[in-house]
């Protein structure tokens, strides 16, 4: 008399392929941690202000001079940094290392000296100059002028408007895409000469 074959429940199933997964995700991962890990590269190349609105970013990275060195008198810990003078920021961990450096295009509205927190951040909307802009990371105000980074969607910064308020400083779009990643909001921004 043959004897009837026994099926295994679901639960069964589904507990021995989630067992399988964990143990493949495992071995993945410890794979990958033994591989090189990329690291994010300081830019230097200067933007031109003369830069068009239907401007493409280049291909081809320009070659990178040495980066430059964080203000002393920018603090301690980890913080964005933004130099009006050198219309460059810095993003700085909190080994006071400068993660990336990059320049920008400031608005015709300069925040004040001093040290401030991000206060807001916006996926994307139009700049007070009519361009598409993303990464929009609030930090400040003067003279009635909100003052946030942010790039352009389409990659370009045309100079502002002659005789219009803008407090947006923009940024090449992977900047951008760096700094929207590291500016949680909280973070410190301290502004320097």
């Amino acid at each position: 008399m043959p004897v009837a074959a026994r099926r295994l429940p679901s639960w069964a199933w589904v507990t021995g392929l989630t067992a399988g997964a964990i143990v493949v995700v495992v071995a993945l991962t410890v794979e990958a941690d033994k591989g090189p890990h990329p690291t994010a590269k300081a830019t230097g190349a200067k933007p031109s202000a003369s830069a068009s609105a239907d401007a493409k970013p280049s291909a081809s990275p320009a070659p990178t001079p040495k980066a430059a060195p964080v203000p002393d008198e920018s603090g301690t810990g980890r913080r964005i940094v933004y130099s009006l003078g050198q219309d460059r920021v810095w993003l700085v961990d909190a080994d006071d290392a400068a993660r990336r450096t990059f320049t920008v295009w400031p608005g015709t509205v300069d925040p004040a000296v001093g040290s401030f927190t991000v206060s807001l951040r916006k996926d994307a909307t139009t700049g007070s100059d009519g361009v598409q802009i993303e990464h929009i990371i609030y930090f400040s105000a003067r003279s009635g002028v909100n003052i946030a980074f942010s790039n352009a969607v389409d990659g370009s910064s045309p100079p502002p408007a002659s005789g219009a308020q803008t407090g947006g400083i923009r940024m090449p779009k992977a900047d951008g895409a760096a700094l929207w990643a590291f500016g949680a909001t909280g973070t410190n921004v301290r502004v320097v000469e």
